[in-house]
């Protein structure tokens, strides 16, 4: 079992950073694939971002490549996506996951998924 908490959202203005992280709880929490999905008003929740267990497999989203970057620290059982150059579209709330299995862009491999964490871009 895996409990996830959020933090780090907030409001920012365009062009602003952020940086959100995610503590998970269990002694096994190097052994997860991770994630950050979103989810903006009246849309369908969308991948943001993967690192695998070890961190050396990394995948962004296209609408966030060059801007945002994911890491782990293992030993603080904590995932990290740090958002630079924020765009209002940027706006949703965001959700980190965990998965025993392979890191995936599908939230249905995902087993484990926080509380979620708002970060409103303004313009």
């Amino acid at each position: 079992q895996v409990q996830l908490v959020e933090s780090g959202g907030g409001l920012v203005q365009a062009g602003g950073s952020l940086r959100l992280s995610c503590a998970a709880s269990g002694r096994t929490f190097s052994s997860y694939g991770m994630g950050w999905f979103r989810q903006a008003p009246g849309k369908e929740r969308e991948f943001v971002a993967v690192i695998s267990w070890s961190g050396g497999y990394i995948y962004y989203s296209d609408s966030v490549k060059g801007r945002f970057t994911i890491s782990r620290d293992n030993a603080k059982n904590t995932v990290y996506l740090q958002m630079n150059s924020l765009k209002p579209e940027d706006t949703a709330v965001y959700y980190c996951a965990a998965t025993r299995g392979a890191v995936s862009r599908s939230q249905y491999e995902y087993d484990y998924w926080g509380q979620g964490t708002q970060v409103t871009v303004s313009s």
